[in-house]
């Protein structure tokens, strides 16, 4: 019989639990900055879980269920390749306390807690993740940086006429509920850069310092960017600058800024009978080397798949992007640490 270098080992369970930890476990890093219980308890809080006075089968942790629904969005997984991972993936089952569990939640229960939640659980994720991060010192500084992007979801193949009765807030009459359910007539199109697309808008406030998500609002594509301006500013900053591309500018919102004290730094838009100034054209390059580190922000999202996302309807689209925008904020603590960047 040949050598061979595969040992078998009653403990290589354990081995391979200390390789990782001795190659660096990502998730161990995000275990140990965010208090995933006070997370859930604010879950809990907006859409606490019903009691079925008949009794059945006890459900999951509701911390638990909060570290998969982050593992979802931060590994861009759907629900069915979320139960796959938690029954095959060591870290993840340690990451969620199941690593000595008979049971996992499957595709249904991932679903089912979802539903129950709704935006306003994953809202409440939102709010108590930035709390975290300003327990910590990383408090919105040095400016707001307020920017939209893309959310695309899968095209709808619908004639023309169905296209129509939808603009109009009506539903097909030949559409049977197996039909509509999978259907969205919520998103919309826009174009960007000469390019059309279908689905939504997620809009950002981000501080300057940390470049953690302070606010967010959603919305269907086709509103425009500026719509939220109003929605998106944060007075908490302790800075006045307001960074933004020439999509906000307005006269209206020049004049609202001073009147509220905030220092413009909107860059202006030309036209083809009005381009802009040499002068005018040297402040929008100043204002874009600031501006630009929104830009940072969406490249993350866009590295966990946050631009392209299936779901049907707004309600599970905002949460979706909500989930996401906490994702991202809870990675960003992680990596202010890591890069020990200070508060201050």
């Amino acid at each position: 019989m040949s050598r061979h270098a595969i040992k078998n080992d009653l403990f290589s369970h354990d081995q391979r639990r200390q390789k990782l930890d001795d190659l660096g476990d990502p998730l161990q890093a995000l275990e140990a900055h965010v208090d995933f219980a006070a997370l859930a308890a604010e879950v809990d809080r907006v859409a606490p879980r019903e009691r079925n006075p008949l009794g059945g089968r006890p459900p999951y942790p509701t911390e638990t269920m909060v570290r998969i629904l982050m593992l979802k969005r931060l590994h861009n997984l759907s629900d069915e390749q979320m139960e796959y991972q938690l029954l095959d993936r060591m870290s993840f089952q340690r990451f969620c306390g199941l690593a000595l569990s008979r049971t996992v939640p499957d595709r249904t229960t991932i679903w089912s807690f979802e539903n129950r939640i709704g935006a306003e659980g994953a809202h409440a994720i939102f709010v108590a993740m930035n709390r975290q991060l300003e327990r910590k010192g990383y408090i919105a500084r040095s400016g707001q940086l307020l920017d939209a992007t893309v959310v695309r979801v899968p095209i709808q193949r619908n004639s023309r006429q169905e296209n129509e009765e939808i603009k109009q807030g009506k539903v097909p009459e030949d559409w049977s509920p197996a039909k509509r359910a999978q259907k969205d007539v919520d998103a919309t199109w826009t174009k960007k850069h000469g390019k059309s697309y279908f689905g939504y808008k997620l809009s950002v406030n981000a501080d300057n310092r940390h470049k953690v998500i302070q606010r967010i609002v959603t919305d269907t594509a086709s509103r425009h960017d500026s719509q939220h301006f109003d929605e998106l500013v944060d007075g908490s900053n302790t800075s006045r600058d307001i960074y933004a591309d020439s999509a906000y500018a307005a006269r209206e919102r020049d004049d609202w800024l001073r009147e509220h004290g905030y220092r413009h730094q909107i860059q202006r838009k030309g036209t083809a009978q009005k381009p802009l100034s040499e002068c005018q054209q040297r402040r929008n390059r100043r204002i874009a080397k600031t501006r630009v580190r929104v830009e940072h922000v969406f490249a993350s999202l866009t590295q966990m798949g946050g631009k392209f996302i299936r779901t049907i309807g707004m309600a599970r689209a905002q949460f979706a992007m909500t989930m996401m925008a906490a994702c991202y904020n809870a990675k960003r603590l992680v990596s202010l640490h890591k890069s020990r960047i200070a508060p201050f």
